[in-house]
């Protein structure tokens, strides 16, 4: 028998046993969860790990917007004056109703080069069909809008069925609708529009009433509160994260205070403008719709990975020329506006910086050049950043050619800021 020397006769008896691995750690919390467990101190930490990671949304634009108005108000204190608020609100709508097909377009990562000319020619076609061939406005109004969707979705069948670049294809577009415009003006020039017509009274028309403009507000407060409120019941019930019940009341409360004090301005002057009311009930319905429907979360399928769109069953062709049709249509309707504006449709139409503007807007409001990531509320906080810078120099008295020097900078701003943050995101593991 042989013994263990190793061992001396009354040592203990070996009970150890073979090492184990670690405890497994619990599962990291998702720090989103924050949010509901810790009210707005959560809420705090959420939004400072989102600005980290690179999500920065509408921040950069908002900051932007408030210090331009507070430059602005400093150097000319007429700037937020009632007048001047209620011109800027009706300012923006033309360019801004173009805008918002823009954004579409870019959160399929393209361009639409077209949108200046479309929107000349559909004030053309109105302005010739209604005050030169005595039709019915509001025919004409229809066939105004028709010629815009037909026009995009020529623009879309090229690039989405033929193959062509949307950047040849819209460049020439901008071509070929500009010179149709001219041939439709013809001889005439210029033609004016009845400034009590439907059209024209679009941007002449003021609700006087105070309980217009105090109505919207309310409306405007509720239905967010509404919205917000059933999207933290549903998010709770599936078991995500959700923005606290607190977070809601203060955002609602934010915008109750903005909405409610643009009310009391506007009143200090003509009232609610119609030409905002058409804004804003656009950005609402199609807010909607790019969120809430199939067709707009295919929207944002193709601009994130338009192969992966593909594999997935989405008829790729189908959303892009319907896109560009609406895109079409969006810029004959601002068109319209910008015609009802200055009471009539020139051989002018659609050319200058009109085109410039439009892209501007949707960039610098949020919508990012790379596709996929964008909402329609850019094309008014774009509007406004754009508006109020060439509002405020054309207070001051300063040339225009520094309105196009500044607004260059802030569009390239814009970009960068969208470059760094998808970078930020990328290495945050966000993308």
């Amino acid at each position: 028998m042989t013994t263990d020397l190793s061992k001396t006769p009354g040592d203990a008896p070996d009970t150890s046993t073979e090492p184990t691995s670690p405890a497994t750690p619990p599962p990291a919390t998702d720090p989103r969860l924050l949010v509901r467990t810790d009210g707005l101190a959560g809420y705090w930490s959420d939004f400072l790990r989102r600005m980290r990671s690179g999500e920065l949304g509408s921040v950069p634009v908002v900051l932007g917007l408030a210090v331009i108005w507070l430059v602005f108000w400093l150097l000319e204190p007429s700037f937020l004056s009632a007048q001047n608020v209620s011109n800027l609100s009706v300012y923006i709508v033309g360019t801004g109703l173009i805008a918002v097909g823009i954004v579409f377009v870019l959160l399929l990562g393209e361009i639409d080069l077209s949108v200046g000319s479309v929107s000349g020619l559909a004030g053309a076609v109105f302005a010739v069909l209604a005050v030169n061939e005595g039709i019915t406005e509001w025919l004409a109004l229809l066939v105004a809008l028709l010629t815009g969707a037909l026009a995009g979705a020529v623009h879309g069948f090229f690039f989405a069925r033929v193959g062509v670049p949307a950047f040849v294809v819209t460049l020439a577009g901008l071509l070929f609708w500009n010179g149709l415009m001219l041939q439709v003006l013809s001889s005439d020039g210029t033609v004016n529009l009845d400034k009590d017509g439907l059209v024209g009274s679009m941007t002449s028309h003021f609700f006087t009433d105070v309980a217009a403009a105090y109505g919207l507000a309310l409306l405007a407060v509720l239905g967010y509160f509404a919205a917000q409120w059933s999207e933290h019941r549903r998010r709770v019930a599936a078991g995500v994260p959700a923005r606290p019940l607190s977070e809601i009341v203060v955002r609602t409360g934010a915008l109750a205070v903005a909405a409610f004090l643009l009310a009391y301005t506007l009143n200090q002057y003509k009232g609610l403008p119609l030409a905002l009311v058409i804004f804003l009930a656009v950005l609402v319905v199609f807010d909607f719709i790019v969120r809430r429907t199939t067709w707009g979360r295919r929207v944002f399928a193709l601009g994130g990975n338009t192969e992966a769109a593909r594999r997935a069953g989405i008829n790729v062709t189908a959303v892009r020329i319907s896109v560009f049709s609406l895109a079409g249509t969006m810029a004959a309707f601002g068109g319209l506006l910008i015609a009802s504006r200055i009471a009539a449709a020139d051989q002018g139409a659609g050319s200058g910086v009109l085109l410039m503007e439009a892209i501007a807007a949707a960039v610098i409001g949020g919508t990012s050049l790379f596709g996929g990531r964008g909402t329609v509320w850019s094309a008014l906080l774009g509007m406004l950043v754009i508006g109020s810078i060439s509002n405020g120099l054309a207070l001051l008295g300063s040339p225009s050619h520094l309105q196009y020097m500044i607004t260059g900078g802030v569009l390239l701003a814009a970009v960068v800021i969208d470059s760094v943050s998808r970078r930020t995101q990328r290495s945050a593991g966000r993308t």
